[in-house]
């Protein structure tokens, strides 16, 4: 078996897996380039054919984040954590800035004398809208919430499944990493099964649909804790990846490509991870990438509300640019979106992680005094060593390596081009 603990010369920084919160931003940077590339921002032909070119597939990344979701959460698991514990951990890093961008885009709806469903509402501030089929319910208010109900569910249940997946022999793990990607393929025969009005809700947003990504990057996990994960490394994994988009978004059917991506996915996730645990070279940990990845998060629940605003308030919206004008404001809405997702990281996301999330104390030995409860005796190191820094963070468990998992949803389909 195959120790997946750090090497003598790995980096003690590498215990957040940095190049899983690299890859993050990679991810969210594709999804914001489809959205740039649906609102009709850029409309020059020359400039156009390149952005569809590069993000057509973008809105694959909410796959990514179900995926890695799913790895993150499984790998840094402790046996003494508590089902409560967990999801008050998991709530605490979605939930308050899910409520204040719900509010913020609810008093903007009104402004611009938008209606507003009070059922719909309602349950998107609770997060169950995405199991509602009716049109104007799961993309309600902040229309990218949808995949935080999605994640909500996932939350709830993987509490219950660890037990029996430490149980679960490797066959039955690698079992769920090949099944994935075809029940993807078979949700395309299958959503006929389904009226015509509810087939996109089925196959994009249902949580139980889109729950098998989550349960794939789970497998994956549990395999690699095992130590008998088998997967390419980092370079050849990434090529992998590379190769699998851009042949993808020339000449492979939607029903295929996101079976695809969903195993070049995977297979980068665990390379990623594994060069982190063993101290390998990574371009994905370079610290730009990884603060990007750290405000990834609020960049999502911010993006495409502050596009939508700004276009609606110049009367652009669905009009796009000319000339240089498009790329220009394309860059300009980045820029923006990045200010606003790094000051709500910073002031509500971080603040409320610490204020929100319970910690996670290593059992001490009788006669040691940070065993009295006393959570003030319980230093960053130790909350460290026990599975999660001051931000809530996952770190790693002992022995183990673990990521960073503020891998809540952003807004995209990812089985269909559209």
């Amino acid at each position: 078996m195959t120790s997946l603990t750090p090497t003598a010369g790995a980096d003690r920084s590498l215990s957040r897996l940095p190049s899983l919160t690299g890859l993050r931003w990679i991810a969210a940077m594709l999804v914001f380039g489809f959205h740039v590339g649906t609102m009709r921002i850029i409309v020059e032909p020359e400039f156009k054919v390149v952005v569809d070119q590069l993000f057509t597939l973008g809105l694959s990344g909410v796959q990514f984040f179900f995926v890695l979701s799913g790895f993150v959460l499984v790998w840094s698991a402790r046996p003494q954590d508590t089902k409560w514990a967990f999801w008050r951990r998991r709530v605490a890093k979605i939930y308050p800035n899910h409520v204040l961008m719900w509010a913020v885009a609810l008093l903007v709806g009104l402004w611009f004398a938008d209606p507003v469903n009070p059922s719909a509402a309602v349950q998107n501030l609770l997060l169950v809208q995405a199991w509602n089929p009716t049109p104007g319910y799961f993309y309600s208010v902040n229309t990218v919430s949808w995949s935080l109900s999605c994640e909500l569910f996932f939350y709830f249940c993987l509490p219950f499944v660890l037990p029996a997946l430490r149980r679960a022999s490797s066959w039955m793990l690698w079992t769920v990493v090949v099944a994935v990607p075809l029940v993807i393929l078979a949700l395309w025969p299958g959503q006929l099964l389904v009226p015509e009005e509810s087939r996109w809700w089925f196959t994009q947003i249902f949580p139980l649909v889109r729950s098998t990504e989550f349960w794939m990057g789970v497998a994956a996990a549990e395999l690699m804790r095992r130590g008998h994960w088998r997967g390419p490394a980092l370079p050849l994994a990434s090529l992998v990846f590379v190769v699998t988009w851009a042949v993808a978004g020339e000449w492979i059917r939607a029903e295929l490509w996101a079976a695809l991506l969903s195993a070049a996915y995977i297979l980068v996730i665990t390379a990623a991870a594994r060069a982190d645990v063993r101290g390998l070279p990574s371009p994905w940990r370079s610290r730009p990438l990884v603060w990007l990845g750290e405000v990834s998060f609020a960049f999502y629940l911010v993006h495409v509300f502050v596009m939508v605003t700004i276009l609606r308030l110049t009367g652009d919206y669905g009009v796009g640019f000319t000339g240089w004008t498009g790329p220009l404001v394309a860059v300009g809405f980045l820029l923006l979106n990045l200010l606003l997702a790094w000051l709500l990281y910073r002031w509500v996301e971080t603040p409320m992680m610490r204020l929100l999330a319970p910690s996670r104390k290593r059992p001490a030995p009788a006669g040691d005094p940070s065993a009295t409860g006393d959570r003030a005796a319980v230093t960053p190191r130790q909350r460290a060593a026990d599975g999660v820094d001051r931000c809530g963070h996952a770190v790693a468990p002992a022995g183990d390596q673990a990521a960073d998992s503020g891998t809540a949803g952003i807004d995209a389909g990812t089985r269909r081009s559209g």
